[in-house]
């Protein structure tokens, strides 16, 4: 049997036209760098607007068929363990599909529709690499009346950085007072998409779902301004990983729950109370027991990063834990990780020792992120 066909997405040309090194991801020729190298990239999407291309992603739709909201948001809400019901039109929420056990399968974005019309509708991001599995799953786990529609028309494109908002205002000028975790449906010069302020980095911007048609009209378009770069996969990684945020099948797996995660934010009280959603008796256990392992975030000692895989161990150079991810953080100067660690140790600022090459090498556990998070809080009123 030969390799499975890796696929393109319909910016694979664009991306070759300037110079991009194309690497297999989650079964895409992806864009891991362009020729400014990663540490400019990642450098140039902190200070000015990076542009990328994560039309890998799965993209879907949750529809009620007798046209109710409520109908769509109470068979979703059996499934994940955010306040669906409770969200306005226009609104976005983080969750996670669960297993039985409690444990990760996938990391997801949630959002009721804002567009007249549609606002019964919920539409759902997932990781690229889950993509085809959580689909299945999820169109078997909702009731009759209930259909999931899957997107393979659209396209999605994140400007990401603190000049996002100044180049996506001089097409819309109401985006630039969206607040975080908002979603609007609305045209950029002539071109239809659903935009939402929120990303993968830890900065300001927008990610923006675009029909395959017009998915290189619109990169062109924002291309054409002096402070947007396009930013790879590489950038993108070290970009999440100073912002703190997990990387699905590395910091976050079946094995791990919500809590161990540190994700606990992302479910609401009353769920957290009441359940009613797979894998809620591990969440509830996990909160009144407390896990045995905690995710941290990991400052080594020096200049050497520290790896995925790398052995975490106590002063006593016992094992305690493993990095999940790890690299150079180029705004934090320095290299950066993050990990699991038995609980007694995650404390901030106790002290480690990283297995590296054979060796020990001190580190430090420290708070999350490494570099503190732009999201934009504004009001959803335009000033």
């Amino acid at each position: 049997m030969g390799e499975p066909e890796i696929k393109r997405t319909k910016l694979y040309d664009n991306h070759v036209a300037l110079g991009a090194k194309m690497v297999p991801f989650a079964g895409y020729a992806m864009p891991v760098q362009y020729p400014m190298g990663v540490m400019k990239e990642h450098l140039h999407c902190r200070a000015n607007a990076g542009l990328f291309d994560v039309s890998h992603m799965g993209q879907g739709f949750i529809i009620p068929d007798d046209g109710k909201f409520e109908t769509a948001a109470t068979a979703f809400e059996k499934i994940v363990a955010a306040d669906i019901r409770g969200l306005e039109p226009g609104q976005q929420k983080y969750s996670q599909f669960l297993n039985e056990d409690g444990g990760i399968l996938d990391d997801l974005m949630v959002s009721r529709l804002g567009m007249p019309g549609h606002d019964h509708w919920l539409y759902i991001v997932v990781n690229a690499a889950c993509k085809d599995a959580d689909f299945t799953r999820l169109a078997g786990q909702l009731p009759d009346g209930v259909t999931l529609k899957v997107s393979d028309e659209l396209s999605l494109i994140a400007l990401q950085g603190p000049k996002a908002a100044d180049v996506i205002a001089k097409y819309l000028p109401d985006a630039a007072t969206m607040p975080f975790m908002s979603s609007i449906d609305a045209q950029i010069d002539g071109i239809w998409c659903h935009i939402s302020r929120s990303g993968y980095t830890g900065e300001d911007g927008y990610e923006i779902s675009v029909k395959h048609d017009d998915a290189e009209k619109l990169w062109d378009l924002l291309m054409s301004h002096d402070a947007v770069e396009t930013i790879g996969l590489g950038a993108r990684d070290s970009l999440r990983l100073e912002g703190g945020l997990c990387l699905y099948g590395h910091d976050i797996d079946e094995t791990t729950s919500p809590v161990e995660a540190g994700l606990l934010w992302s479910i609401p009280k009353h769920r957290r109370e009441n359940g009613g959603y797979i894998g809620a008796a591990r969440v509830e256990k996990d909160m009144a027991e407390r896990p045995k392992r905690r995710r941290v975030g990991i400052q080594p000692v020096g200049r050497a990063p520290a790896r995925e895989g790398t052995i975490i161990q106590n002063m006593d150079g016992q094992e305690i834990g493993v990095i999940t991810s790890g690299g150079f953080g180029p705004s934090a100067e320095g290299p950066v990780a993050m990990g699991y660690v038995k609980r007694k140790y995650a404390r901030v600022g106790t002290k480690i020792n990283l297995v590296i090459r054979g060796k020990a090498k001190p580190a430090k556990i420290i708070k999350l992120p490494f570099v503190p998070n732009n999201f934009y809080r504004g009001s959803l009123k335009a000033n």
